[in-house]
């Protein structure tokens, strides 16, 4: 319930009356400070209002915002809904399937004794909200089941909703090497995964004290599982420090589900490998950790992209991930960029997904909530 504050709270708001000043006035009744009601005179039908304007006096001291800490991104346009309904936003289809939010469970763990818990959790956050997921690095499945429990969380998401296998281009191109990339299918169909994320990240495998070596280009690998793999769908994703435009122009053009930005801003995993390394290595070697780019930064890039002339892209559905702090900035980017897309998360879910569910639970709440606000409220400044 909004009412119009009085003149002397205006007055200590905006700093021409000292707050100490302010609060006597309310005690004393001073001339020209209006007397505060009595708790009986407040309307029988707003009992908390007494509780709730002094909660508005005390706290309008700490609940000034500062201009230069306006978020400039949005035009906000209070006349123009109601307040939207939990469930309101609308549906997304992707990856052939539909999303109730457009919120991406990004890959993260895979091959740990919290693994198991963590999938589990999340598995069962999409299908009560209506997201996709990602799974960790797989690896150790493609000759193993030792692991599978950890991963198998198909019954726990359901068919409805979209769950990708993730393996690095590194193993790709040792399967390939090896006549062995029948073994993807194999995971494939052991996981019943919707498809394959292929994770490209080769300053992580070069800082990495245990890491693999590429003997050709990522995009050569890649379009040698498309090639060999037709009926697979695939991801490609960046993890950490995203990708600039001639890689982004490369993926658009071939015929994969989705495009994972993984940009710069969020987990990098370079810097993580370089943190299990050796002092001196990182010393030497964390400049290498701050290269990269931002996903507003990507998502300006596809723009341009989109707009070549004779650009032909294959390509059409975006995973905005990288940075991504919570659901303004999902909302932001995802309208942002010109094609399909929806944004992810690693950290902010993995933070509330180690242990009981209902905190997971509380978090995906909490961002669908805002989801829905900023969809009623919230439209994108044009750059």
């Amino acid at each position: 319930m909004n009412h119009f504050p009085c003149l002397a709270l205006q007055s200590a708001i905006r700093g021409d009356m000292p707050r100490k000043q302010y609060l006597c006035s309310m005690k004393k009744n001073e001339p020209g400070t209006p007397a505060p009601l009595p708790i009986e005179a407040v309307g029988q039908d707003d009992p908390t209002a007494a509780s709730r304007k002094r909660d508005h006096i005390e706290l309008a001291f700490r609940s000034t915002v500062e201009e230069a800490k306006l978020d400039r991104r949005f035009h906000y346009e209070p006349l123009l809904s109601g307040h939207p309904a939990p469930g309101s936003f609308p549906p997304l289809r992707f990856l052939g399937k539909t999303l109730r939010i457009p919120l991406w469970v990004s890959s993260m763990t895979g091959g740990t004794e919290w693994a198991r818990t963590i999938n589990t959790n999340l598995a069962k956050a999409c299908r009560e909200f209506g997201m996709g997921m990602g799974l960790g690095s797989c690896r150790s499945l493609l000759y193993s089941d030792d692991t599978l429990p950890d991963f198998d969380v198909r019954d726990l998401i359901g068919e409805e909703q979209p769950l990708y296998a993730n393996l690095g281009v590194a193993q790709l191109e040792q399967l390939i090497a090896r006549g062995e990339l029948a073994r993807v299918t194999q995971l494939i169909a052991r996981l019943r995964a919707d498809g394959l994320i292929i994770h490209v990240n080769p300053l992580q495998e070069w800082l990495q004290p245990e890491g693999d070596r590429f003997r050709q280009p990522p995009l050569e690998t890649i379009v040698q599982v498309l090639e060999q793999l037709p009926s697979l769908g695939i991801i490609v994703k960046e993890v950490g420090q995203g990708m600039g435009p001639e890689s982004l122009r490369a993926l658009l053009r071939l015929p994969l589900q989705a495009v994972d930005f993984a940009a710069g801003g969020g987990v990098n995993f370079a810097l993580l490998e370089l943190l299990r390394s050796d002092p001196a290595l990182l010393d030497a070697f964390q400049p290498l950790a701050q290269v990269g780019h931002s996903a507003e930064e990507m998502a300006d890039m596809v723009n341009r992209l989109i707009e070549e002339p004779g650009a032909e892209l294959k390509c059409g559905q975006l995973i905005i991930s990288g940075g991504v702090r919570n659901f303004l900035d999902g909302y932001y980017l995802t309208r942002k960029v010109r094609l399909p897309a929806v944004y992810g998360q690693a950290s902010g879910l993995l933070r509330h997904a180690r242990g009981e569910y209902e905190a997971l639970r509380q978090y995906v709440e909490t961002q669908v909530r805002g989801l829905e606000i900023a969809q009623a409220y919230l439209t994108i400044k044009s750059s």
